[in-house]
């Protein structure tokens, strides 16, 4: 812009100064446009655009009423309609008082010349004015471009912000599922091998290898979620609930209706740990029946109070994880029963 400007503002001097007075003048207005065109993409309006502004306007003042230089308006419709779409209001307003400035004061020519109708009127209120009405629109087309532009980096910085608020959720949701599954597995084992030293030894050392098994497990999958590498399998998750259950004295129950979709076994892996943690914190359960189709998994258990359950967070956060894949996640209560069901339509996900 700085370069058209000062190269169209040399090239109007050229022409149109026929004295060193004239070639002053004119330049004085070229020079105003130019240093208001280096500071358009500034933020907001620069201070130097008001002197600029003023210069200008002198200049068309004094080449159209003292000089006879009809391209004396050069410098003030640049300025005019480089900054008139930038203003925070009366955008439209500001360009007609622009274009109506620049068609008055060279009408006011008639009364310099007022034998000379025709070209006062073709030279000093025509021309200039429909330059001016035609850059500045330019300039407004320009501004709505340079806006939308805008726009739409903020839209990709925000969106860049959100997918990294995202992963940050979804890393925290995969150690809460990790270290709250873990840790409530190594309770409920000390328990069992406590109660066990006084009669069966031999057993509460097995529980007690187990919780040391459990936490180099806990540790190796911590790294791979540090590393992007983890990834569930529900069978194991499948086995190792079944495990846990029996282990804290609840019959559990497993119908395989047919082999689970390979693409949704991660996230029904993930289902099934947050449920199974859930059962062994939350309810006092007597039995658990696990039900898995090709599309999806239900869990169903029994020992659910009737007060408000709370500390479910985990379920909510699967539950939009589950949506986002294509599924969904239901959890229903009712007659002491607690249910916990994630589908997916056809065994399609969308990962």
């Amino acid at each position: 812009m700085a370069v058209v400007t000062l190269a169209v503002g040399t090239l109007v001097v050229a022409v149109d100064a026929r004295t060193w007075l004239d070639a002053v003048v004119l330049s004085t207005g070229v020079i105003a446009a130019f240093v208001a065109s280096i500071r358009w993409t500034a933020v907001g309006i620069p201070r130097v655009v008001l002197p600029c502004l003023i210069v200008t306007a002198a200049v068309w003042i004094v080449g159209s009423l003292a000089l006879d230089a009809h391209a004396a308006f050069y410098g003030i419709s640049v300025v005019g309609s480089l900054y008139a779409p930038k203003l925070p209001r009366h955008r439209v307003l500001a360009a007609i008082g622009l274009a109506a400035f620049v068609a008055l004061v060279g009408a006011a020519g008639l009364l310099v010349a007022p034998d000379d109708t025709t070209n006062v009127l073709l030279l000093y209120v025509l021309v200039p004015a429909g330059v001016t009405v035609v850059v500045t629109g330019t300039m407004f087309a320009g501004q709505v471009f340079y806006d939308l532009v805008e726009e739409l980096e903020d839209s990709r910085e925000r969106e860049a912000e959100l997918a990294v608020v995202k992963e940050r959720m979804r890393f925290a949701s995969d150690l809460h599922d990790i270290q709250g599954h873990t840790l409530h597995v190594v309770k409920l084992k000390i328990t069992l091998a406590e109660r066990l030293l006084g009669t069966d030894i031999g057993r509460a050392g097995v529980e007690l290898r187990e919780v040391h098994a459990l936490v180099g497990d806990t540790i190796t999958q911590t790294k791979d979620l540090a590393y992007g590498q983890r990834r569930l399998n529900l069978y194991a998750e499948l086995e190792n609930a079944k495990n846990l259950f029996e282990a804290a004295g609840i019959y559990v129950r497993v119908e395989r209706e047919t082999e689970v979709a390979a693409r949704v076994g991660e996230l029904l892996g993930q289902v099934l740990r947050e449920t199974t943690t859930n059962i062994l914190r939350h309810a006092q359960a007597t039995y658990v029946k696990i039900t898995l189709s090709k599309s999806g998994i239900a869990v169903l258990n029994d020992g659910v109070g009737p007060a408000p359950l709370s500390g479910l967070s985990g379920l909510s956060t699967l539950r939009e994880r589950v949506a986002d894949n294509g599924g969904e996640l239901i959890v229903e209560k009712g007659d002491g029963r607690f249910l916990t069901r994630a589908q997916f339509p056809d065994g399609r996900s969308d990962r």
